[in-house]
């Protein structure tokens, strides 16, 4: 089966393994970006095990479009929260002291 774009797939390998993705972009032949249940990354396609289902995004869609697809079929999506910032505090050599 061809890896192309909305292509619904199983993770087969690493931290996310036995988790639903979808084919975001093919980088080349042998990579390809995907998100859902798993974190967006570039993935290898031997480590994917693709389904016979096929979502409707358009190649290098966003998190929420690929979140609302995923709603669609009853699936949740992996959401972080965005780290908060804190203030850093510089120390010169005369604070040290």
């Amino acid at each position: 089966m061809v890896m192309d774009t909305g292509r619904l797939c199983i993770k087969t390998a690493g931290r996310d393994a036995g988790k639903k993705c979808v084919v975001v972009e093919v980088v080349d032949k042998t990579k390809v970006l995907v998100d859902g249940e798993t974190r967006r990354k570039n993935c290898n396609i031997s480590h994917l095990e693709p389904l016979a289902e096929k979502l409707n995004i358009k190649e290098g869609a966003s998190h929420a479009d690929v979140e609302k697809e995923f709603k669609k079929l009853g699936l949740e999506t992996r959401n972080t929260k965005p780290k908060k910032s804190t203030a850093q505090t510089t120390t010169t050599t005369a604070q040290k002291k």
